[in-house]
């Protein structure tokens, strides 16, 4: 056996024991969302659908609010995002650098003391579903702008601009018929890492959510804090469910991008 068939061997092992390392204890949990009674092992004495039936009938409403509020923050984030990443990406200058800053500072703050600040501001909404809502787009618009931003900055926006202004379209055409298409699968990236972060936000909803508001992320730490691990398993596998499909869209749009760029260079 050769060096080259000694290192292809060792990093076929690297990756496996990696894969392992990462997906044994999701497989786990997958199983034992469907033991009768959980022990550690991928292997139970029966299997049941009970669990699944017990998230459906008492958490069902925390599945619903948390895709609203991940739908909803999409949508805000989205309409909000793109303009501004617009502006971001075209302008060069101090003032605009650091409203950049400014718009991204919610990726650098706990959500913790996010969340504390957002009760002090706005403490009347207290009791409100959107107040939620609120907190998950000022938390995930950072992430919407920084995606665009930078496939913004992978075009020659300008040159682009200056060809259509010569042929006579307006700025909202350029931006609606030039600037859009040219950015369409950044924006979708930026909207699903959107959608994928405020489904699973756990820390800022924690501080944010009352009996009546529960979200997906909360209501799975209180099946997991209640020792129910039957439970918890059954709703981390709907919650798996629900969130795969849309990282592997991320995933695929992310390498469309790149080869987006590497096509503009070209």
């Amino acid at each position: 056996m050769n060096a080259r068939a000694v290192g292809r061997f060792l990093l076929h092992l690297v990756f496996y024991v990696i894969v392992a390392f990462l997906l044994v204890p999701v497989a786990l949990t997958v199983v034992g969302s469907f033991a009768r009674a959980w022990q550690r092992s991928l292997f139970f004495s029966g299997y049941t659908l009970d669990w699944y039936r017990y998230v459906w009938e008492n958490y069902s409403h925390t599945i619903a609010l948390s895709l609203k509020v991940a739908t909803l923050s999409v949508l805000i984030t989205t309409l909000a995002g793109v303009p501004a990443s617009y502006f971001i990406a075209r302008s060069h200058t101090r003032l605009m650098e650091a409203f950049e800053e400014i718009l991204v500072m919610p990726m650098a703050i706990p959500g913790l003391a996010l969340a504390f600040a957002l009760i002090q501001t706005h403490y009347f909404w207290r009791e409100k579903w959107f107040f939620i809502l609120l907190g998950h787009v000022v938390f995930t618009l950072p992430f919407l702008v920084r995606t665009v931003v930078a496939t913004l900055r992978g075009l020659d926006l300008k040159l682009l601009e200056e060809c259509a202004a010569s042929l006579g379209a307006t700025w909202l055409q350029r931006f609606l018929y030039i600037v859009l298409p040219n950015v369409r699968n950044g924006i979708i990236a930026g909207a699903l890492m959107v959608f994928t972060v405020s489904l699973g936000e756990f820390n800022l909803t924690f501080f944010l959510y009352t009996p009546i508001n529960m979200t997906l992320p909360v209501g799975l730490y209180e099946s997991y804090a209640s020792l129910r691990l039957e439970i918890g398993s059954a709703y981390t596998t709907i919650f798996l469910v629900i969130i795969i499909p849309v990282l592997l869209l991320i995933q695929y749009l992310g390498g469309d991008i790149g080869l987006q760029k590497e096509a503009g260079k070209v």
